[in-house]
């Protein structure tokens, strides 16, 4: 999925090349109708593309029954790489890439087809809990090394390679918060996917001293065994027709429960009153509490009584303040620098697309509005 051609063209030919038959798709949703109809056993996709994000395509496609297991590798300009591999991308090369990168590429995914198993390591002391994880992910053609300590993961994690850790934190002696802190530092490791599974829910601050601690580990935070179940088939991307009845029913269960909108309140910029009208049906019906402003100027306003807002939607052409202005004042303020933003904009140009993220969009979606394509982009940048 590349839409420029001259790339696109050079990515065809190197695949070609290396033994792959290759399909070319130029925008999102060309990529995805092939998607449907040739079911592609693995997929290279651009970030940038004209009509949507690559990290919409991806959260779609791993969405997906049928395409969750493909491994897919990112190769963009933009560095959404962290974003990316939580979402189950198995690698990122940032363009300009060199030919020796782009060979890689291709090897990682030739070696993920080809891999006849997967591997787990299981880190969780109490042993009837430890034996209730090894039965919940116990899949056909999964290897599961389960260990009581810190220092036995790390032991195991030396002498062989894992698809995902799956994680208890609270560990006698080196706690797990510590093991991760091990393995960000040592390049001796290698750092596979961690999903942290613990009974409580982490606290802000939990939350932030894990991400202090692991940059380059992708952590995960399961509630429930569903959502372990989920996590873990996305980083073993197995198909879910290899899953046991029971396995796949969770995974149903998960899917039916998820609603990254529920309880969320939403900042709605928009001064078309249909836009109004659609977009706050669709939030509530999500669970979500629409806020509405209908200019950049109202948004601010509205910024100054409401702290706690998660996410805004922002429609670029209004009268006072347009959008991108009103975005660019939105990032000055420091309490609301990280706050997701996704612009509607009336087209989706190039030109248009990157004036939104270089004025601090972290998205953009291109009116009239898919309401299927804007949850989606919610989903992908809505905070865990």
């Amino acid at each position: 999925m590349e839409d420029d051609p001259l790339f696109a063209q050079i990515l065809r030919d190197l695949a070609r090349e290396l033994g792959f038959k290759c399909i070319v798709a130029g925008t999102a949703d060309e990529a995805l109708r092939l998607a449907s109809a040739f079911r592609p056993e693995a997929v290279v996709l651009d970030i940038g593309l004209p009509d949507r994000s690559g990290l919409t395509v991806l959260e779609l496609l791993k969405r997906d029954p049928a395409m969750r297991h493909a491994p897919i590798h990112i190769v963009s300009v933009h560095d959404y790489q962290q974003v990316a591999l939580e979402m189950g991308a198995v690698g990122y090369i940032l363009k300009p890439a060199k030919r020796e990168h782009l060979v890689c590429a291709f090897r990682l995914l030739e070696e993920r087809l080809s891999r006849e198993r997967g591997s787990i390591l299981i880190v969780e002391d109490e042993g009837m809990q430890r034996d209730a994880l090894i039965d919940l992910l116990a899949t056909e053609g999964t290897d599961i090394v389960a260990v009581e300590t810190a220092e036995g993961a790390l032991e195991k994690l030396r002498d062989q390679r894992f698809d995902c850790v799956v994680l208890d934190l609270m560990l006698p002696g080196v706690s797990g918060f510590e093991l991760l802190g091990e393995l960000s530092r040592n390049e001796r490791h290698s750092l596979p996917p961690v999903i942290v599974y613990t009974a409580r829910s982490l606290t802000i601050d939990e939350e932030q001293e894990l991400r202090r601690l692991s940059r380059s580990i992708i952590i995960k935070g399961a509630r429930s065994p569903e959502r372990l179940i989920e996590e873990v088939t996305l980083f073993l991307h197995q198909a879910e027709s290899k899953l046991s009845p029971e396995q796949q029913h969770m995974l149903e269960l998960a899917r039916s429960r998820e609603s990254a909108l529920d309880g969320r309140r939403i900042l709605l910029v928009e001064d078309d009153v249909r836009n109004i009208f659609s977009l706050t049906a669709m939030l509530e019906r999500e669970g979500a509490k629409a806020l509405i402003a209908r200019t950049g100027r109202e948004a601010l306003e509205c910024l100054d009584r409401e702290a706690s807002i998660d996410f805004i939607l922002m429609d670029i052409m209004m009268p006072e303040m347009d959008g991108l202005e009103a975005i660019r004042q939105i990032r000055a303020r420091k309490e609301f620098a990280f706050v997701p933003i996704i612009a509607l904009t009336a087209k989706a140009m190039s030109d248009d697309r990157e004036n939104c993220l270089e004025a601090g969009a972290n998205d953009y979606v291109a009116k009239p509005i898919d309401v299927e394509k804007l949850l989606s982009s919610m989903r992908v940048w809505m905070p865990k």
